[in-house]
C-alpha cells in the first residue's frame, strides 16, 4: 500500500514527503532533478525497490520545492534552500541522524548535506553521481538540444532512450515515464532547474566529506558519463567505488538493477552508526572595521567605545538574522560561520549597508572549506583564506572566493569578478569576487 504523503515546513515553503518501513536504519532518498513521490509507486520496479529498501530502513522520499508534490511557483533553489528543505524533512520525519542515497542530480546536494552537517548524516550512497555539471551535459549544444526537447515533447515520456534505453521499446514504462514527467515539473520549470543546475560544480567540497561513501555508476551511463562517478569516489575520502555494465541511468531498471541493490543494502547494513565530528564544511566570515585605528584616535575613548557598541549590536543582529554562528570577535571585527554560504553573503552585505550610518565602513570576506571545530573556536585553512579574502576588500566591499560563487549558484546573488590574486601565505593563485549588494 503506497505511504501518506505529509508536508514538511521549510521557510514559507512544503516540502512533500513520504515515510514507509520499519527497519533499524533512517534513510533518507534524495532524488534527480524532477520527481512525484505518489507516481513512484505506479512503477513496478520502482516500488519494488522501495519495498525493499524498507525491509531494512525507515526510508524517507521527498520532492524538492518547485517538483512533484511539493509547492509549484517558488522561486529557484540554491542548494542552500535545498540543503534547508532536506534538514526541514528529517526534522518533520523525527530522523536526528540518517543515511543519505542520492541520485543523479541529488547526488551534490547529498554531499554538500553531509560534509556540513556530519553529525546528521551516517553514510552516502551516491548513484549516477557528479560533482561538475559538464560530467551530465558536456556541451552548450547538448544542453539546448534537451531543452528543445523539453520545449516539444516534455510529458511524451521520449526521454526515456536516453534516461533508460533498455526499456525504450517498452511502451508501457514510456507511458509512465511520460506521467512522470508530467506530474514532476512543467515545461518551463524545467528549463528553468536545468539553467540553475547547469552551475552546479562541488569539486572543491568532496575532500571536506567524513562519512563512510559509496559510490554506484553504471560504465556505459547514457546520460551522466561514469567519469563522474570516478572523479566523486576518488575526491571523497575513502569512498568505495562500484561500477557496474549497462547503459542505463536510472537505477531501477536493466538486468543488474538487483545488485544495485544488494550494494546499496551490504554497505548501508554493514556501516558504522557514527562518525565522530571534529571537522564540518563551514562558510567562515570575516568582517572588519575600515581604518579603526584613525577614527578611535578622532573619536577618542568614550565615544570609540559607543561606536564599537553599536557596531557589535549591529553585526549580532545580522547574524541571528541569517542564522550565522558568532565564533569570537577580533576588537573592531568578527568571525562567524555559516551552514550555507548564501546566508553568509546576505548577511555580509546587510552589515555593510547597516554599519554605514554609524559613520564607519567595514570590510568582509567569506570562503567556504573544510573547518576544524575546537570547543567553540574554529580551525583551519579555510579559516585563514577567508581572513586573507577579508584582507584584500575594501570600504563597504564583500570579497569571497570561487568556492563561495560556485555554491550560491541559483541563489539571485550576483558578483564582479575580482581577478586572480596571491592570498599571503596560502599556495596557489586564488579566484576572488565582489557581492553586489
Amino acid at each position: 500500500m503506497q505511504p501518506v504523503t505529509q508536508y514538511a515546513k521549510s521557510g514559507d515553503v512544503h516540502i512533500a514527503y513520504q515515510s514507509f518501513g520499519s527497519g533499524p536504519i533512517n534513510l533518507v532518498m534524495v532524488p534527480g532533478f524532477v520527481s512525484n513521490v505518489e507516481n513512484y509507486w505506479e512503477e513496478p520496479d520502482l516500488a519494488r525497490f522501495l519495498n525493499r529498501l524498507g525491509t531494512y530502513a525507515r526510508v524517507v522520499t521527498f520532492d524538492k520545492r518547485g517538483t512533484g508534490m511539493s509547492d509549484r511557483g517558488v522561486e529557484l533553489p540554491s542548494l542552500d534552500q535545498r540543503m534547508d528543505d532536506l534538514r526541514a524533512v528529517m526534522d518533520a520525519a523525527g530522523m536526528e541522524q540518517a543515511a543519505l542515497l542520492g541520485i543523479s542530480e541529488g547526488a551534490p546536494l547529498s554531499v554538500l548535506f553531509a560534509a556540513t552537517y556530519p553529525d546528521r548524516c551516517r553514510a552516502l550512497v551516491l548513484y549516477g553521481s557528479f560533482s561538475r555539471f559538464s560530467y551530465w551535459f558536456p556541451t552548450n549544444e547538448a544542453l539546448e538540444a534537451f531543452f528543445g526537447y523539453v520545449e516539444q515533447a516534455w510529458g511524451t515520456g521520449g526521454s526515456v532512450q536516453k534516461f533508460a534505453p533498455s526499456r525504450a521499446n517498452d511502451a508501457a514504462f514510456q507511458r509512465w515515464w511520460g506521467r512522470n514527467e508530467r506530474l514532476g515539473a512543467s515545461p518551463a520549470a524545467v528549463k528553468a532547474l536545468m539553467s540553475m543546475n547547469s552551475q552546479i560544480e562541488i569539486s572543491g567540497i568532496l575532500p571536506a566529506v567524513r562519512v563512510p561513501t559509496l559510490v554506484i555508476h553504471r560504465t556505459g551511463d547514457k546520460t551522466v558519463s561514469v567519469e563522474g562517478g570516478r572523479d566523486v569516489a576518488a575526491h571523497i575520502p575513502g569512498a568505495r567505488l562500484f561500477e557496474l555494465s549497462g547503459s542505463d541511468h536510472i537505477f531501477y531498471v536493466g538486468e543488474n538493477a538487483g545488485e544495485i541493490s544488494d550494494a546499496i543494502e551490504e554497505f548501508l547494513t554493514g556501516s558504522r552508526t557514527s562518525v565522530p565530528v571534529d571537522r564540518v564544511l563551514a562558510t567562515v566570515l570575516f568582517t572588519d572595521i575600515v581604518g579603526s585605528t584613525e577614527k578611535a584616535a578622532e573619536l577618542g575613548d568614550q565615544r570609540w567605545r559607543d561606536l564599537l557598541h553599536n557596531h557589535h549590536a549591529t553585526i549580532r543582529r545580522n547574524l541571528q538574522r541569517f542564522r550565522g554562528q558568532e565564533v569570537k570577535t577580533t576588537g573592531d571585527g568578527f568571525l562567524a560561520t555559516f551552514d550555507g554560504p548564501a546566508r553568509g553573503v546576505r548577511c555580509a552585505s546587510a552589515i555593510a549597508e547597516e554599519i554605514r550610518p554609524l559613520g564607519i565602513e567595514v570590510r568582509a570576506g567569506l570562503h567556504t572549506g573544510e573547518c576544524e571545530m575546537i570547543g567553540d573556536d574554529v580551525s583551519g585553512i579555510a579559516v585563514h583564506i577567508g581572513a586573507r579574502i577579508a584582507a584584500l576588500a575594501g570600504a563597504s566591499e564583500v570579497l569571497v572566493s570561487s568556492t563561495v560563487k560556485d555554491l550560491v549558484a541559483g541563489s539571485g546573488l550576483r558578483f564582479k569578478d575580482r581577478g586572480t590574486r596571491s592570498l599571503k601565505g596560502i599556495p596557489g593563485e586564488w579566484r576572488i569576487f565582489a557581492a553586489e549588494h
